[in-house]
């Protein structure tokens, strides 16, 4: 699978104030595609935040992860000549993870979110940190952070600990030439390490920054690929000489479902007035109940943006600073968002299972009543055989993918955290089922324009711009060549390309989740 590069080039600038983040912030920071800033009522509100936590260390109080050891170990007296070294043992100790790296995107996000947690003021932590942060963003120096080792509570501590041990100089950083010493990439950015003074190690990798980063980005990629799911579905009914009726406004509307009811409407926007007449009175329900599934699909992004929403504009790390206590809470636990990628991850799941009954019915001529494997030289050639194939061992694939890992917990720490999220594991393997969704859509794309263009019906006005520019790039098949590098091409275009926009701008099932910043909160 090929993504593409990072933009070296910003385009706008996101603000980082802890209140106000987006899930269009987020992707368009993990896109590279903007550079980000610290607010002044942030600082300030660091700033007091560091204040009182430094009069009640002056105080001698006893504070967990500060003047004590964690975890199990919270018992542990630290004396105060040792509680710098604490931090920076912390850090050292959790870079633990194993396995490929994260993707670039992926850390983006999530250093993203922490640097925006870290900003609600309730740390302790000077704005120092989330300056650090900022700073490797929009420099384009992204953490090496191995994916697999995190548990989801206590937050992703091991994951932020690799993204930590990088920015004080210990670790390694992704570059336009590789893999590096942190060091030496700070050395030559003329960045200086960062110092991590009390409480700023537990309060940079205790928090579900790792899952809700993933989340939020395959989330913002999970809406544009439902625009394109809706252009391929239009292509498949009309060459399927699909009945409309059964999306006729008031049969739908007895069975309000928001979802339900906006897909149904957006299908009959887009059909306008067919030209043909149905094949069935009844169609199979690949065609007929798109409106019901499309629709609980969209219901569920829009859930799950909610989730994802309040947890990035939310304190999620322990202890939490107030004015005059520091109290340990427990809003590092992943579960809210580890059941939202869950969610998200079955619901994408079935709907590839959909997609891929219409890209059977397309190919098989007894259903479709086109060409076999729509090819006119069927037998000679075998036209578009096999990439059903793949459309459903894709859906194989998401299948065992979709099994839930926050339905387990395996406790860590001695007992002391006795149960956990598994949240990023959760979040991890959703990017593989948005990934693979992307592949099942651009195959009944392939198909679906084809069927079409053998049935001998005319795209609606509405699609006329996306057919035409569908062709640029993927010409008619008339005799049998590679489906892959079509495949290939038609992905790149709906991830990166002039194909997804246009999928984007004729339904916008993407633009609730844009708030308008000044009331939504």
């Amino acid at each position: 699978m090929t993504l593409g590069p990072i933009h070296s080039m910003a385009s706008g600038m996101v603000v980082v104030d802890g209140e106000n983040l987006t899930i269009r912030d987020l992707f368009e920071t993990a896109e590279g595609r903007t550079d980000v800033e610290l607010s002044d009522s942030a600082r300030i509100r660091m700033e007091r935040s560091r204040e009182n936590l430094e009069r009640m260390i002056g105080e001698g109080r006893r504070l967990y992860g500060i003047n004590t050891g964690f975890g199990r170990l919270q018992d542990t007296d630290i004396r105060r000549e040792d509680m710098i070294s604490l931090q920076k043992n912390l850090i050292r100790s959790h870079s633990s993870n194993v396995g490929r790296a994260l993707s670039e995107r992926h850390t983006r996000a999530m250093m993203l979110v922490r640097a925006n947690t870290l900003c609600k003021g309730f740390s302790g932590v000077r704005p120092a940190i989330v300056e650090s942060i900022i700073s490797a963003l929009n420099r384009r120096l992204h953490p090496y952070v191995p994916a697999l080792g995190s548990v989801g509570a206590s937050g992703d501590l091991s994951p932020l600990a690799h993204v930590a041990l990088s920015l004080i100089g210990e670790g390694k950083v992704i570059t336009e030439n590789g893999v590096e010493d942190s060091a030496e990439v700070l050395r030559r950015e003329g960045l200086p390490k960062l110092d991590l003074l009390e409480k700023e190690g537990v309060a940079f990798i205790n928090g579900t920054s790792t899952i809700t980063g993933i989340l939020g980005y395959e989330l913002y990629r999970s809406f544009r690929l439902l625009n394109a799911a809706m252009v391929s579905f239009i292509f498949s009914f009309l060459s399927l000489r699909g009945n409309p009726v059964a999306f006729t406004d008031w049969a739908v509307s007895t069975r309000p479902h928001e979802g339900q009811r906006k897909i149904a409407r957006l299908i009959n926007e887009t059909l306008g007035k067919i030209g043909y007449r149905p094949a069935n009175l009844q169609d199979p329900y690949s065609l007929r109940c798109t409106p019901q599934v499309f629709g609980a699909v969209l219901d569920t992004f829009n859930y799950v943006r909610s989730v994802v929403e309040v947890e990035m504009n939310s304190v999620t790390d322990n202890p939490i600073v107030g004015e005059d206590d520091v109290i340990s809470s427990g809003n590092f636990h992943g579960e809210p968002v580890a059941l939202a990628s869950d969610f998200l991850a079955i619901a994408l799941t079935d709907l590839g299972n959909l997609i891929e009954r219409r890209v059977a019915r397309l190919v098989d001529p007894g259903l479709s009543g086109l060409p076999a494997f729509l090819t006119e030289h069927h037998g000679i050639q075998s036209g578009y055989m096999i990439p059903q194939y793949t459309a459903a061992a894709l859906c194989n694939y998401n299948k065992i993918l979709s099994h839930p890992a926050s339905s387990d917990s395996i406790p860590t720490s001695a007992n002391q955290e006795d149960h956990v999220s598994m949240g990023t594991n959760s979040a991890i393997k959703l990017s593989q089922i948005v990934d693979n969704l992307y592949d099942i859509v651009s195959i009944e794309l392939l198909l679906s324009v084809q069927a079409l263009d053998l049935s001998g019906i005319k795209p609606p006005e509405s699609l006329q711009g996306f057919y035409s520019s569908f062709r640029k790039y993927v010409k008619k098949l008339e005799d049998d060549r590679p489906p892959y590098e079509d495949l290939q091409r038609i992905r790149e275009q709906l991830l990166y390309g002039e194909l997804g926009q246009l999928c984007d701008s004729l339904f916008m099932l993407n633009n609730t989740e844009v708030k308008d910043k000044a009331g939504s909160r």
